[in-house]
């Protein structure tokens, strides 16, 4: 190996904290946008979610992860947008 090549390789180093750095950045920025997403919602969602949850399950058997509760603001007015998925018939 010339030394050029040992240069190259010793800068080549130096630069890959730039993009772990800017790697880093972008997650942390999505994580900040999660959480201001959750800081939105209001309190009683996830309560509201156990709920759904256990008047579900008395019924059908289904997971926490199965019922996903969405608050959404358009035009004005507040939806509550309510997603169950249910087994097929011969899971239950």
């Amino acid at each position: 190996m010339n030394i050029q090549t040992h240069i190259s390789k010793i800068l080549d180093y130096f630069q890959r904290p730039e993009k772990t750095a800017k790697f880093a950045k972008d997650r942390l920025q999505i994580i900040i946008a999660h959480e201001r997403n959750e800081r939105e919602k209001p309190d009683y969602l996830a309560s509201l979610q156990k709920d759904l949850l256990a008047v579900v399950a008395k019924y059908v058997k289904i997971n926490q992860d199965d019922i996903k509760i969405e608050l959404d603001f358009q035009e004005g007015c507040s939806i509550l947008e309510l997603n169950v998925v249910l087994p097929a018939a011969s899971e239950k």
